[in-house]
Formats: structure tokens, sequence, C-alpha cells
């Protein structure tokens, strides 16, 4: 029996199916979970909801939960991330129900995560957390089915601490971006290179030379640092953290406030997971022809209502960018509707970084259905030793090769007895 889904084009699906194979080619890590998947079957039986970015790595993952004997389906985490051709193949090629259309209004959006949790799931699988949001605020009812749940990013993760903060939690959570091959390879490696891809893509303007303001010094903001660098621009952080300031100077950028980098950007690019990083004040201050954008996963990081208010007009420049014109005759030009950029007009991460991220989310996934009865309804990391697991298949696929641990250095690791 066909089930129920709603995608843009069925016809994109083999382009669709093409683009996920090019993405399986750089996915070993994940591969080779696939291929154990199949002969033990660790989800078999299970009902998994997915709201994740509808890509050609996610389709990896999912067919990889599939083989595991998960009964998947999935909605987009963001209305500008999906990829049709993708979802298309994910329905007519893998019989994988999607909910998801890029472009989709905010309404849509949440239709499709409803249609997402009305097959009653029993494991959750999110990026933003607002599948799990959506299930504790609007079906509460349902909370009792969910053995438990997987959250890929730094801002879904800062909602379920909140949620668990306020005894509100009502299953346990796994941050898989708390895992170090997700936070330190995804978020540096991957962030990096496909923020910057997302700007050109979008504008086409040389970054060579340009005032490069990046906001926020966490792991994204170094990847972004480190790859503006790269390309010629004059990176300037601005930090609330004092510690990743000092980094980020001793890294050798430029570190002042908002207040003062607004004044001398040409590009901008949040990526702090907070609301109004850039706001009204910094708008004023901005020079005429100011590139504004955001990378981190919600809208809100960018001030856009008062972006809207103070202009006088506003044109569509290119496929993701909005020309705002302010009374001055100042021009902003705002990137993406202020969503993730790397997303919006790109791919978003490549492969070979998003190989080791999802394979967290397929460990995770098979560690708690074995141990969520003994889980606490709050949010956990991997464990350590699946988390280094993961990194010893990517070399191997990698075909390097390191150093082990002698019985005599492992013996001194554990003593205290020896001294100067």
């Amino acid at each position: 029996m066909k089930r129920e889904f709603d995608i843009k084009n069925p016809k994109l699906a083999d382009g669709g199916r093409l683009r996920i194979e090019w993405a399986e080619q750089e996915m070993p890590v994940l591969r080779q979970i696939r291929e154990r998947f199949a002969k033990q079957r660790p989800l078999a039986g299970l009902r998994l909801a997915a709201c994740l970015h509808v890509t050609t790595e996610t389709a990896n993952l999912l067919h990889t939960l599939q083989v595991g004997g998960a009964d998947v389906v999935v909605a987009a985490s963001n209305p500008l991330s999906t990829q049709d051709d993708v979802a298309a193949s994910l329905v007519t090629h893998f019989e994988i129900p999607v909910f998801a259309i890029k472009g989709e209004d905010n309404a849509t959006y949440y239709q499709h995560l409803h249609a997402a949790l009305d097959t009653h799931p029993q494991m959750t699988m999110d990026d933003g957390a607002d599948l799990v949001s959506t299930l504790h605020k609007e079906r509460p009812e349902q909370c009792a089915e969910v053995m438990g749940g997987m959250e890929e990013t730094t801002t879904g993760v800062i909602r379920l601490r909140a949620m668990a903060a306020a005894g509100a939690l009502r299953f346990p959570i796994i941050a898989v971006n708390d895992s170090m091959t997700k936070h330190f390879f995804d978020n540096r490696y991957g962030t990096g290179q496909s923020t910057i891809d997302g700007i050109v893509r979008a504008t086409n303007v040389l970054l060579a030379g340009k005032n490069f303001v990046v906001c926020g010094y966490g792991w994204c903001g170094k990847g972004l640092s480190m790859r503006a660098r790269g390309i010629g621009s004059n990176v300037i952080v601005t930090e609330v953290d004092p510690v990743a300031a000092v980094e980020a100077v001793m890294d050798g950028f430029r570190v002042m406030p908002m207040d003062e980098a607004a004044a001398i950007g040409d590009i901008f690019c949040t990526v702090t997971g907070d609301v109004n990083v850039i706001d009204k004040g910094d708008f004023e201050k901005m020079k005429d022809g100011a590139i504004v954008a955001n990378s981190g996963h919600f809208n809100v990081e960018i001030n856009i209502p008062a972006l809207e208010k103070m202009a006088t007009g506003k044109r569509k420049m290119r496929e993701f960018v909005d020309q705002y014109t302010l009374a001055d005759g100042r021009k902003i030009n705002l990137l993406a509707d202020g969503r993730l950029i790397n997303l919006s007009a790109a791919e978003g991460h490549p492969a070979s970084v998003m190989d080791m991220s999802f394979a967290n989310q397929a460990m995770s996934a098979e560690y708690m259905a074995k141990n969520a009865g003994s889980l606490e309804r709050t949010v956990h990391r991997l464990p350590e030793e699946l988390d280094r697991e993961i990194a010893r298949i990517k070399l191997a696929g990698m075909g390097i090769h390191i150093d082990q641990l002698t019985d005599e250095q492992k013996k001194y690791l554990t003593s205290w007895e020896s001294g100067t």
C-alpha cells in the first residue's frame, strides 16, 4: 500500500537518486554502519519520525535507518533547505514518506510536522527541536508513546536543555551535536565551507579584500572565520563570551563589539543560535551595499522585522537576495530571508562531513533503542567509546592508520606511583 507524502514533483526522482548515490561515495562510515544494520536490524519494528534537512546526505541516513528495520517518515526542518529531487527519490525509490517542499510557507511547514507525528512515532530525530517541541506543546498525549529521540544541532540542544531544566521534557534525548565527531568537524569544517559556498552562490561577489564580520566564535564561527580568511577576506569577530573572544584574538582575528563592526563590515554572517544578534542599531550604521546572512538554524539572529520597518523599499535582486532601501538611500542586502544560507542557497555540508554527523545519528538511534528504559528524561551525550568508534571507522575509510597504546603505556596512564 502506498504511503501518504507531500513533495513538489515525483518526476524529479531519477535526478535525486543519482545525487544521493554521488553523496554516498563520500560516506564510508555510514555505509559500514548500514551493512551492519542490514544484518543485525537493531531498529526492527520501530516507528521513527525525523525532522531533518532533506538533502542527499540525509537520504543516506534515512536509508540506513530503514535498512536497520525502522519504519521511517521525514519532514523538513527548515522551509528553504529541502532538495526537491531528493525528496522525490526518497518517496519513489526508497518508499519513505516525505513531507517537504522547498519554499513551503510557515503553515505548510507545521502541517508537515503534524503529518510526521500522525504516524505515532516511538523515536524522534530532530534538527532544531521543532518536532519535539510541537509534540510536547500540541500533542502531549503522544509523548508517552516515545521512548526517546536524537537532536542534531546546537539550537535544538539549547531548546531541549531548557525543556529539561524546566521539567518539561517527557522522554530522553541524545544530543548528537555534543559528540566530538559531530560538532568538532561538522560545525567547523562543514559550516565553514558550506556557508562560504552559500554566500558566493547567492551573490557572486568577490570575498577577497572584503571586511567579513563573523558574529559568534563557537565551532561554527571558528570554521567560518578560518574559511573566510582563507579566501582572502579581512575577518572581524564579534562575541559576548570573553573566553571565545580571547581565542579569536589569539587565532589572529580582529575582535570588537557589533556596534563598531557594523560601520566597517561589508559582509555579515551570524552563527550564534541567539536572537537579534544583528539589530536595528546595527542596520543604522551599515555601509551602502552591506550583505547580511545567517548560518544559524533559525532566522531570528537577524532582526528582520526591524529592517522591514526601516526600509522605504524592497526588491528581489537575485533568487536569494532581497535588497532593502533605507530612508537615506543606503541599501542593505539580506540573503535567503535570514534563513541558514548554506542550505538555502547552496547544498549544505559536504557529504564526507555529514558522514560522521549521520553516523552519530544512526549509532544514537541504536543506543536509544537498547537503553531508553534506563535513561533519565533529560539530554544525554552519546557515550565516548561510540564517538571514538566513529572516528576510527572514518580514519579507516580514509586509508589512515594511527598508533595504539602499548600495555606499558596503558599501565602508566592508570597508575599514580611514578613521579619525577
